[in-house]
């Protein structure tokens, strides 16, 4: 896809509004000895490393837990696709049992993904609390009654345009795209 969008989150915005999140992780998780973060593969994974790393930084915490969730075939319409799915890797070395999970993904919009993670996250206990964590909430058409508790940025974009964030690991620079309809 061109990047013939506009850039509605810039490099030094991306950073600060990764800063932003943090601290209010910081505000309701206090010391993390009873949380993880756990990303959902692919995108969402960015974010909960992005997230992990500056935590990190920002306070003297020695380790908190980190998590990289598959959904592939949790999903609903994983076989109702023309060509086979190729599954990510799930690299969760802990139960959420009796933890607060934060879940990160890059873009909520459907609220489908996170549907699907919440059912594979069954499989490594029952946890005492789940948030979401999104880097953009497009607020509109959303499917199911899921909504994210800390937003990076809110995006009202008609049904046909597409939202991608781009990180600096994997395009060279922190952004947020929005693309007109086609």
């Amino acid at each position: 896809m061109e990047n013939k969008g506009r850039i509605i989150l810039k490099d030094q915005q991306f950073k600060l509004t990764i800063d932003r999140l943090c601290h209010q992780l910081i505000e309701t998780h206090n010391d993390f000895s009873h949380s993880c973060i756990i990303g959902i593969q692919p995108k969402g994974t960015f974010l909960a490393q992005r997230l992990h790393a500056r935590l990190l930084e920002l306070t003297d915490i020695p380790k908190i837990d980190l998590g990289i969730l598959d959904v592939t075939f949790y999903r609903d319409d994983f076989r109702t696709r023309d060509k086979p799915l190729a599954a990510n890797k799930t690299i969760m070395d802990f139960l959420v049992e009796n933890k607060q999970v934060i879940l990160t993904d890059d873009v909520l919009y459907s609220g489908r993904t996170v549907r699907a993670a919440l059912t594979a996250l069954e499989h490594y206990g029952r946890a005492d609390s789940i948030e979401l964590v999104s880097m953009v909430d497009r607020r509109f058409n959303r499917h199911l009654p899921i909504k994210s508790d800390y937003i990076g940025i809110r995006v009202d974009a008609l049904d046909e345009a597409y939202v991608r964030v781009e990180w600096d690991e994997v395009q060279g620079k922190d952004r947020v795209i929005l693309f007109p309809k086609k």
